[in-house]
């Protein structure tokens, strides 16, 4: 008579977890390496089968920089802060273009993921990360040719060149803060990706792109336009690179803005990504 013995087989258990582990920089940089993937496809699929190729990332600023400096330089005569109009428009449309760039890629990453997210487990902030980073290739271009037309005109950058970097930083940490609500909100209801469009635009007119912020003459007003962080980023791009008047007291107002964005931004995202599989 044979006797059957039991064995007890260890069970694993996946589930999520309510800290914010999830989103620690050890678990990001374990999945470094799909993060470099992911960043090396955005910026592969953004130029493949264009005529023109990385010549976008130029054209993108320098168009609207003639427009501009036509419109509001030669036209309304705008005041530019004793700098020439078509270098102070352009380097406001430096930093602009690289948070609506980050934003706009970072907002559509997780639908466009949609066949990664389903089949494999990896933090899903990486997806809205990479789209973010996949920006600054763009950027880099662009910032060329900011360097030929300070070369054209004779300006050249003062001690706050070495800010540059915090402030590119700052920038792509604001783009980050709104995307992580928008990637995840158009996840469940698609018109996000619609919306945004109309959101950039009215964003870009409440931002020191095309004037100089030293129209708001009121220090109690030019507070609360810092709560736009755009305004802090911009007025730091051109004290940064062209001497221009230094972002101030309002920059206060825009890294607090942009931190709230990151931190609400985080704990949204982090509620929510255990439905992006299902709902996706």
């Amino acid at each position: 008579m044979s006797t059957v013995v039991a064995t007890h087989r260890p069970l694993t258990r996946i589930e999520s977890r309510a800290s914010w582990s999830r989103h620690d920089l050890r678990e990001l940089w374990d999945y470094r390496e799909l993060l470099g993937f992911l960043v090396w496809r955005d910026v592969k699929v953004r130029y493949k089968q264009t005529a023109l190729g990385v010549a976008w990332a130029v054209l993108q600023p320098l168009v609207p920089m003639v427009l501009y400096s036509v419109i509001f330089g030669r036209v309304a005569k705008l005041p530019s802060e004793g700098l020439p109009y078509p270098l102070f428009a352009l380097t406001g449309l430096l930093p602009w273009q690289l948070f609506a760039s980050a934003l706009g890629l970072a907002s559509n990453s997780l639908v466009g993921s949609a066949g990664l997210i389903t089949k494999v487990y990896f933090p899903r902030i990486i997806i809205p990360v990479a789209a973010v980073c996949g920006s600054l290739v763009d950027f880099a271009v662009s910032l060329v040719l900011v360097g030929a037309l300070m070369i054209w005109y004779g300006v050249t950058p003062g001690a706050g060149i070495i800010a540059l970097p915090l402030l590119v930083a700052f920038a792509l940490a604001t783009a980050l803060g709104v995307a992580l609500w928008t990637s995840a909100l158009n996840v469940k209801y698609r018109d996000v990706q619609y919306v945004m469009p109309f959101i950039l635009q009215a964003w870009l007119l409440a931002s020191p792109v095309a004037y100089s912020m030293t129209l708001i003459e009121s220090p109690l007003w030019r507070m609360v336009y810092g709560l736009n962080p755009m305004a802090g980023v911009v007025q730091g791009f051109r004290w940064a690179l062209i001497g221009a008047d230094p972002p101030g007291a309002p920059a206060l107002a825009s890294l607090a803005v942009t931190a709230l964005l990151l931190a609400t931004g985080l704990r949204y995202f982090r509620g929510t990504e255990d439905t992006f599989a299902d709902v996706i």
